[in-house]
């Protein structure tokens, strides 16, 4: 048996079984593995910002790592983006990354690379095999690390020569290590703010406290103490929908973060952490919350937060409570397609148990409204601020929810980035509609002009312009095997989104907004 082989065979022993690829000469020992060790599913992408996006995305549905094959240190590197991604939503992905033979790399062959420089700023645990009987070993660690709370990237580099060397080990799967809970004094600090009870306490929650579960004990801790209940601005997995609590976000903007949190006197992190600006901006400030306010640390994102949540409801003596009815779900919109009709468009034709992968950027910020009384279903954000998640993301939470529509909210702009997922989508025929929010602008960076006080001309606004020429998304999804169309109308988005979700494959709707 080579190292390939025992890799691949220990991975699947440690229950990583869909492997998102982009192979190249040095990895070709694991893909030959590939066909005599069954079990892998694996899944092409065109570019390796798709290859880690869509390792994201399955592996926040699926609840467990997929692996990702990328070609030696430029290869990482084409990835990176989507891994630092991945990193903010502390989602397992486990890199297997190709290098050069450990014999070959002092002879600084051309694509010779620092790799394991490349992999240490976006995972948590790095390791390069030297040896073929470590090869095993090494994936099971890998596997291992991935999934230490709240969860983080890990990178296994193997040189060439421990992949084709014979003398590989299969390793089995390593035990998961304990979430560590929180202390009893971080639950009792948490509880005392809460009984002074009113709406200047702010219960933050983050992380797998936004887990349905989760959100049914913070709105049992809401009714029992009347506290706001908020999520951090982008999050990994979002429950949301009837039934389901429905909460607001932090909002991007300073301003209106500013003053969204105003008069909190008492925050509590369950989870999360303090709300911090995105940049900085000339005579703003780096946070949303009041210089008086107190922070509580109910639980730390590496601590049991769904526990904590538990024993605070507990502490503080909450009873059950119905779940919540969050209204009658929206008519679909109508006339022009303005944010909020897309979003009761979205919110009266969703089906039970959609998954939303938004990268809606600036014209979806007021989606959470009318979509709040749709079906129960899951919202995940792009987390890391990096662009060009969206598409990967959809793409890996469809494999990782096989059943369940997911619908991809996606600005056009953020979209060419790694557009090569529709190609994925369509040879894998995945269940995805991309709604494609076309405004041939990158809108967000002219509203970061006027943050940062700049007075644009004519260069500046050239470049937050994608129009000259226009991106004829139809023909550019269907040369990528991808069905598409296009509308301006509210009328037209419901039909066509409509169609989309009675047909099985992936469908691309345009929208002229």
């Amino acid at each position: 048996m080579n190292g390939a082989e025992s890799l691949v065979h220990s991975l699947l022993k440690s229950d990583v079984t869909t492997c998102f690829s982009n192979p190249g000469t040095s990895e070709m020992h694991f893909v030959a593995a590939l066909d005599r060790v069954p079990g892998m599913h694996c899944v092409l992408g065109l570019f390796e910002g798709v290859v880690t996006g869509a390792a994201d995305g399955y592996a926040r549905m699926a609840g467990k790592p997929a692996a990702t094959l990328l070609h030696c240190g430029p290869g990482l590197a084409n990835g990176l983006a989507n891994l630092h991604n991945a990193r903010r939503a502390a989602t397992p992905v486990v890199n297997i990354v190709g290098d050069q033979a450990t014999y070959h790399r002092p002879l600084d062959s051309p694509l010779t690379a620092d790799t394991e420089g490349f992999a240490r700023g976006v995972s948590g645990w790095v390791r390069t095999s030297m040896d073929v009987r470590t090869v095993g070993a090494d994936a099971a660690a890998a596997v291992q690390a991935s999934m230490m709370a709240p969860g983080q990237v890990a990178t296994l580099i193997l040189p060439s020569d421990t992949s084709w060397n014979d003398g590989g080990i299969v390793a089995g799967a390593l035990p998961r290590l304990p979430t560590a809970p929180a202390s009893p004094n971080q639950i009792e600090a948490a509880a005392d703010a809460l009984r002074r009870g009113g709406p200047g306490i702010v219960l933050l929650l983050g992380g797998i406290a936004l887990h349905a579960e989760g959100l049914a004990l913070a709105h049992r801790i809401q009714a029992a103490t009347g506290c706001r209940v908020l999520a951090q601005g982008s999050n990994a997995r979002m429950a949301r929908g009837q039934g389901r609590l429905a909460i607001e976000r932090v909002p991007y903007v300073v301003d209106a973060a500013v003053k969204a949190m105003e008069g909190t006197r008492h925050l509590i992190l369950a989870g999360s952490r303090k709300p911090v600006t995105f940049f900085a901006y000339p005579n703003k400030p780096q946070t949303s919350i009041p210089d008086d306010a107190q922070i509580h640390i109910l639980s730390r994102p590496e601590q049991d937060v769904v526990d904590s949540l538990a024993r605070l409801a507990d502490a503080l003596g909450c009873p059950k409570v119905a779940a919540p009815d969050n209204g009658k779900r929206p008519e679909p919109g109508r006339g022009a397609l303005t944010p909020e009709a897309v979003a009761a468009t979205l919110g009266a034709l969703m089906p039970d148990h959609a998954v939303i992968a938004d990268e809606s950027v600036s014209f979806g910020r007021g989606f959470f409204g009318a979509t709040k009384a749709a079906p129960p279903h899951d919202w995940l954000n792009v987390t890391g601020g990096a662009i060009g998640g969206g598409m990967p993301m959809a793409t890996g939470a469809a494999i990782g929810a096989p059943g369940r529509r997911v619908i991809n909210l996606q600005a056009d702009g953020s979209a060419m980035y790694t557009v090569q997922a529709l190609w994925t989508q369509a040879r894998e025929k995945l269940d995805i509609t991309t709604v494609l929010l076309s405004n041939r602008k990158y809108q967000i960076l002219l509203g970061e002009l006027a943050n940062v006080g700049a007075n644009p001309g004519r260069t500046a606004l050239d470049m937050m312009d994608i129009g000259n020429p226009d991106i004829n998304w139809p023909a550019l999804a269907g040369s990528l095997g991808v069905e598409a169309a296009r509308t301006d109308t509210a009328e037209g988005f419901a039909d066509l989104l409509a169609h989309s979700l009675k047909r099985p494959g992936p469908f691309l709707i345009e929208l002229l907004i």
